[in-house]
């Protein structure tokens, strides 16, 4: 696929030039194209996303080497960065995930981890921050917590994996709030949230599913805007940008507390039903 005007302007604006056409959907980490950092401007300062949405405006013909607008410049910020996301399909956003630096969880990051599942799932699993393994295999939930999440979806009958002649409706896309693993497993940071959050927003656009599971509590704050605990918000049916959302426990929680797993199951069963009731209208 070729890459638009714009889109090498949005490459230009993080500091990047393209090496290789961008990669299909599906393919590993290890075979994505490398992006190479361009050369660095005197006084170089770290490219945010909010930099890159407004730099996007700028026309073909602007020198490209003046630096960009200061984070707090008018009209800057996650939602512009949105914005500049909103034309890019599955694999131009996926080498946009891979380039980015825009929060120090770049300098330590093995690789980053975008999602897995198929384009065409009609689920979707939100779930917080890569842990050690999700850094070091580049896919969300691995490990114990991820095998957990894999019975339960089985339970369900559904998977992650692109199997041939599976049903999109069996098919689940898993992704996570943050992209990069925060050193040390800790919780992640507003900052990083925010920064990390139009990428999260344009692959809900994207996948457009039917119903979202939010796993966690970083999860839900990101997706529902509340600080309430799960136990208070989960057991009822709530809206993404007019999408059912069901709230559960993440499975490393479950792992855990043990007696939990039952609340999630009610949970599963939860979205379950609101995935089987007809559209409404």
């Amino acid at each position: 696929m070729a890459w638009t005007e714009r889109q090498h302007r949005l490459l230009a604006a993080m500091g990047l030039r393209l090496l290789s056409p961008p990669a299909a959907e599906g393919t590993s980490p290890a075979q994505l194209p490398v992006a190479e950092p361009a050369p660095a401007p005197v006084a170089p300062r770290a490219v945010t996303a909010a930099d890159v949405a407004v730099s996007a405006a700028v026309p073909a013909a602007a020198d490209r080497r003046a630096p960009p607008p200061p984070a707090d410049a008018p009209g800057a910020g996650p939602g512009s960065a949105a914005a500049a996301l909103s034309a890019l399909g599955w694999p131009e956003l996926r080498e946009a995930v891979a380039a980015c630096r825009a929060c120090g969880l770049c300098e330590r990051r093995t690789q980053t981890v975008f999602g897995v599942g198929s384009p065409q799932a009609q689920w979707m699993v939100v779930g917080e921050a890569p842990g050690e393994q999700e850094d070091r295999e580049g896919e969300p939930f691995v490990g114990a917590a991820g095998q957990l999440l894999d019975r339960m979806l089985a339970a369900l009958q559904l998977t992650r994996a692109q199997e041939p002649g599976t049903p999109p409706e069996r098919q689940v896309y898993i992704a996570n709030t943050l992209k990069c693993r925060p050193p040390g497993n800790r919780n992640p940071a507003p900052d990083e949230l925010a920064q990390c959050e139009p990428f999260l927003v344009r692959q809900i656009e994207l996948l457009k599913p039917r119903i979202i599971l939010a796993m966690g509590r970083f999860a839900v704050q990101a997706l529902l805007r509340s600080d309430e605990p799960i136990g208070r918000l989960r057991g009822r049916v709530h809206r993404y940008q007019g999408v059912p959302l069901v709230v559960t426990y993440h499975p490393a929680y479950l792992l855990r507390n043990l007696p939990e797993k039952a609340k999630a199951w009610d949970d599963l069963c939860l979205a379950a039903e609101v995935f089987e009731r007809p559209p409404a209208g």
